[in-house]
């Protein structure tokens, strides 16, 4: 922050240039303007609000699941009645979305050649026209196919997002503004489900508008946003290429198993509710409307419980928590007991797994700076190992015992909780874990 002090020469050429106003258009004469102009991070703060890093944060967080949750709260009745799929189809269909996320790390090879940040939005305007045109191709092989479209957008788009989450972001804002973020996409989550369940029946509307709307809002905000905000530069230069340090061990064996029970909670906590308890759509629906309120209330709380406990107490009772929740399912499938209970787990489900952003605060104080690109790709592919065999080795076993499945759920929450334990109090480069000697002595608590 220069402020306050000389600015740099060449940007100011008179005294009354250095009011805000005139900040902004030293700046923009010297970088240019739009989706042109490169911006120092460090000076965003003489850009309007509405054009700085947060902001663009904040409208990116309420643009993608807009598009992404229109797509699946219509999936299923969508390829049911206007492609005929049966379930070898829509398991297919899962197995073609997850690549992606699989081959996430292909990002760092795209960043050679493009921003983080305009790869971040071209991702974004990739999920919502494929999202808006979704409609157009209903048969197999096209519904597959804008699955592969809008599925890269979606990963490739997550990826390059939390880069720069953890770039845009200082360690001490990082907890509760990703609180705050998460909130955010709760918020436009929970408006895209009202409008469908308000409008669907009401004005008649057909896969083809609804698509067309959801993917449209996210196709204009990911290009506004590629118009209007400049280039942000981040302080440290990221590694363009692909890094696997053993000193990071530690996350990546956390986001193996964070991947592995997000598996097990998207395919079979569900399944469970329509199975075992015969939940109608409006009924799951209902129970996502629920999630998505409880969201908005107690993400940026959850943000908080970071910042002040740390890192390994946060995540350790994030898994304590899932362990209790995934045996209780079992005792609900096992002993019946009843649906209020059941809906009432998915829900506090649901909130422990917003205590996941922890995982990315730690990977922030212990990553080198210019190492948060290519390991955020990295760890988005080790997250997604586990989706590309476990949801068909676990349906095979919920044919024999729904029960197990549940159990196996409770024992990766317990190696997570092992893994957790090994986090130090304050976690930073040269002491990523318990084990590793810090270099400095850690500042009092």
């Amino acid at each position: 922050m220069w402020w306050g002090r000389e600015p740099p020469a060449g940007i100011f050429s008179n005294k009354r240039s250095r009011s805000p106003l005139g900040m902004l258009r030293g700046f923009e004469r010297q970088y240019g303007a739009g989706m042109t102009q490169v911006f120092p991070i460090a000076q965003a703060a003489a850009l309007p609000v509405w054009r700085r890093p947060k902001a663009l944060l904040f409208l990116m967080a309420l643009a993608m699941p807009i598009a992404f949750n229109t797509w699946s709260a219509l999936l299923n009745n969508f390829v049911i009645e206007a492609a005929g799929f049966e379930g070898r189809d829509i398991g297919l269909l899962h197995t073609v979305r997850e690549v992606p996320g699989f081959l996430a790390v292909g990002v760092i090879a795209i960043i050679m050649v493009m921003r983080e940040q305009v790869l971040g939005l071209v991702a974004l305007a990739l999920l919502g026209a494929a999202t808006a045109v979704t409609a157009w191709f209903p048969s197999l092989a096209g519904i597959l196919t804008i699955t592969m479209l809008s599925s890269i957008g979606f990963h490739y788009y997550e990826t390059v997002n939390q880069s720069l989450q953890l770039q845009w972001l200082t360690k001490a804002e990082a907890p509760q503004m990703l609180g705050w973020l998460l909130a955010a996409g709760s918020g436009a989550t929970l408006v895209a489900y009202l409008a469908i369940m308000l409008l669907w029946d009401r004005l008649a509307l057909s896969y083809n508008v609804v698509y067309l709307a959801g993917g449209g809002v996210t196709l204009a905000i990911a290009l506004f946003a590629l118009l209007a905000f400049p280039q942000f530069e981040a302080p440290n230069p990221q590694i363009k290429k692909m890094i696997l340090r053993r000193r990071y061990w530690l996350y990546y064996a956390l986001q193996f198993m964070a991947g592995a029970r997000r598996q097990i909670f998207v395919v079979f906590a569900g399944f469970m509710m329509v199975e075992r308890f015969g939940f109608d759509v409006h009924e799951i629906t209902m129970l996502y409307l629920v999630n998505l309120v409880v969201n908005i209330i107690v993400a940026p709380m959850l943000g908080r419980a970071v910042a002040r406990f740390g890192e390994r107490r946060t995540l350790g009772f994030e898994y304590i928590g899932l362990i209790a929740v995934f045996l209780c399912y079992g005792g609900v499938y096992y002993l019946g007991w009843g649906v209020a209970v059941a809906a009432t787990l998915y829900v506090v489900d649901h909130i422990f797994f917003g205590l996941a952003l922890a995982l990315k605060t730690y990977f922030q104080k212990i990553a080198d700076p210019g190492d948060i690109a290519p390991t955020a790709a990295v760890a988005f592919t080790i997250n997604h190992i586990a989706a590309v065999f476990l949801p068909v080795l676990l349906g095979l076993l919920w044919m024999v015992s729904p029960v197990m499945v549940f159990v196996l759920a409770a024992a990766m929450a317990g190696v997570s909780l092992a893994l957790a334990m090994l986090i130090p109090r304050h976690p930073r480069p040269g002491h990523e874990t318990i084990f590793a000697r810090p270099a400095l002595p850690c500042p009092l608590t």
